[in-house]
């Protein structure tokens, strides 16, 4: 053993040292040596850690130890796993400036455990070895050589109490961390697993390339297309609200309440659905009666493990299924029929090569003049076999409802949910971004979901009632505010955005409602001396959007003349200039 610097600095700050701090080389054996191509989830997740704050992309778990466990029986479970598992010895050479496209299973090697002894554990004890392993997600995995998890063993006096762990998500997900968990806590206990049943990364890669998975890849993409071209690029767009590509910090907030399993299991009998449908449903009405809008998009990480094939892969398979569900319906039960079929639509379409898929995302979101954002995130793990409960909401007391208020993150969404169970309590943990969200609309969502379920329960509910039933108020805009091509858009802002992308020149939007049809965005734009073309202005624009504030879409036409008018502020004045150039900017017509 090799003294070593205790891990998470900022945790120890607030909580005794350990006693020791010792490091366990594990050396493991008995695999398969193996190469071949990363899988289309390894790839998304492999762009995303080249790319991102590690502590945003890097995963963590802890997996209490059982009383009595000595620290040989922990490590030797440890290695158990990694030799069963191809994903946790993997590693992915690549020179250096490029992206990995192959990956190395190992029949031998190491890993380290750092073992941090303590003659009691400071405070909630949960709560400190969850910090220990949030801590440890700090850094970035050296994906071509490290073992791909970091270990932290917790002992008091020796005897093991937690083991955190921070995991490349190049290898794992909430779902493989899950069926480690499992399996982990099966070998502590003695117990035989069974023989694996779901396909290792490199032969999950190979059905991915097959003619068949190729196919299947190319749908997706297509599937995407039609609703980053036709559905609302915010979900939150309002006054208030940031765009998507802007991070807030988030608090977590966590539901437990008896109310809300017995309404779901209510309304899943009175409807004839299941329950995972009727609680989409129910999520996707009030995401979608919040934000004011028509269809509710939303990303379903989880969607993508249906398949028995890689139902209990420990591997990375995160990517979303992306749910467009239009809410248009009269009642809430016509909205769960709904539901399921789209619901399953999305699920076949979340595979797919990440690479080509954000080239179209790209393209895509260029020639409409947008900025697709991930507002809304919908992960349900609950049918998981060990859910991904985090230590801290492990052991929910039994009070009929209530609400708890956690630690904040980083979030790179507006609206993330985690669902751990369902029974005998509706556990759900919600980060609501603060710029549409104060903490009192946060806990109102969330209790309002429950109101949603308890009135679907006992009955239809008509979905113009959603405020009355939920309490839940949609969100507020100004008159100016209109809805073009399927978003919700502010011409103030746009305006404004679009005078910052070309230098400050003047600029005039004007909205054209043509009978029947949607509003139309005209820009005027002059000059002076300035050289500019429709296609440089959109460019430019299209640039500043990410970064810009809600309710900006670019406008359908760029019309370029040479000076202002003497009333610049009167749109019929703009009209009557002589026009320099006109065009959409777009590489496509629209």
């Amino acid at each position: 053993m090799t003294p070593t610097p205790a891990v998470g600095k900022d945790t120890m700050h607030q909580n005794p040292p350990p006693l020791t701090t010792t490091t366990v080389t594990v050396a493991y054996a008995g695999g398969d040596e193996r190469r071949g191509p990363v899988t289309m989830g390894q790839a998304n997740m492999i762009r995303c850690i080249l790319r991102d704050d590690p502590t945003h992309i890097n995963i963590h778990d802890v997996w209490p130890v059982p009383e009595g466990t000595t620290s040989a029986a922990v490590t030797d479970a440890l290695r158990a796993l990694a030799v069963r598992h191809e994903g946790l010895r993997t590693t992915f050479p690549h020179p250096p400036g490029t992206a990995p496209v192959d990956q190395v299973v190992s029949a031998d090697g190491t890993f380290t455990v750092t073992v941090l002894d303590h003659a009691e554990l400071p405070g909630d004890p949960a709560e400190y070895a969850e910090s220990v392993a949030r801590a440890a997600r700090a850094g970035r995995f050296a994906l071509d050589r490290e073992f791909p998890v970091r270990i932290t063993l917790l002992t008091v006096t020796g005897q093991p109490a937690y083991v955190a762990m921070a995991f490349s998500h190049a290898v794992a997900d909430g779902s493989a961390m899950a069926i480690l968990r499992e399996e982990f806590a099966e070998l502590l206990a003695g117990k035989e697993l069974p023989e694996l049943t779901s396909l290792p990364p490199v032969d999950l890669a190979a059905v991915e390339a097959s003619p068949a998975g190729l196919r299947k890849s190319e749908a997706s993409l297509r599937y995407w297309e039609r609703i980053l071209r036709t559905g609302p690029q915010e979900m939150f767009a309002e006054p208030r609200g940031r765009r998507p590509g802007t991070d807030e910090e988030a608090r977590q907030l966590t539901l437990r309440s008896r109310r809300g399993a017995r309404a779901l299991a209510g309304a899943a009998r009175r409807t004839g659905h299941p329950e995972a449908t009727v609680l989409m449903a129910a999520w996707s009405a009030l995401v979608a009666h919040r934000a004011g809008q028509d269809s509710c998009v939303t990303a379903v990480p989880s969607a993508n493990r249906f398949h028995a094939r890689v139902a209990r892969s420990v591997t990375t398979t995160s990517q979303d299924a992306l749910l467009h569900l239009d809410v248009r319906v009269e009642t809430f039960d016509a909205l769960v029929a709904r539901t399921w079929g789209a619901v399953l639509n999305a699920y076949r379409h979340s595979q797919f090569d990440s690479v080509r898929l954000w080239e179209m995302i790209d393209r895509v979101t260029a020639e409409r003049g947008s900025h697709f954002g991930r507002d809304v995130v919908f992960n349900d793990v609950s049918a998981l076999p060990a859910p991904l409960l985090g230590t801290e909401a492990q052991n929910g007391g039994d009070a009929e409802q209530e609400l708890v208020w956690g630690p904040p993150q980083a979030l790179p969404t507006r609206l993330l949910a985690f669902t751990y169970r369902t029974a005998p309590q509706l556990h759900i943990s919600l980060w609501a971004a603060p710029s549409v969200f104060t903490p009192e609309e946060a806990e109102g969502f969330l209790s309002g979901l429950v109101l949603l379920l308890e009135a679907a329960a006992a009955g239809d509910v008509p979905m113009k009632a959603l405020a009355e039933v939920t309490g839940v108020r949609p969100a507020e805009r100004g008159p100016d505010w209109l809805r073009v091509d399927g978003c919700w858009v502010s011409p103030d802002a746009v305006r404004e955005t679009l005078g910052r992308a070309v230098g400050g020149l003047p600029v005039r939007v004007q909205v054209t409602e043509a009978s029947g049809a949607e509003p139309h965005l005209t820009a005027y734009i002059a000059l002076g001396e300035t050289s500019l073309t429709p296609t440089e202005a959109h460019r430019a624009l299209t640039a500043l959007i990410p970064a810009a504030g809600s309710g900006v879409l670019a406008p359908h036409r760029y019309v370029l003349v040479e000076n202002p008018p003497a009333e610049p502020d009167r749109s019929d004045a703009w009209r009557r200039l002589n026009t320099i150039d006109e065009g959409t900017g777009r590489s496509r017509q629209v």
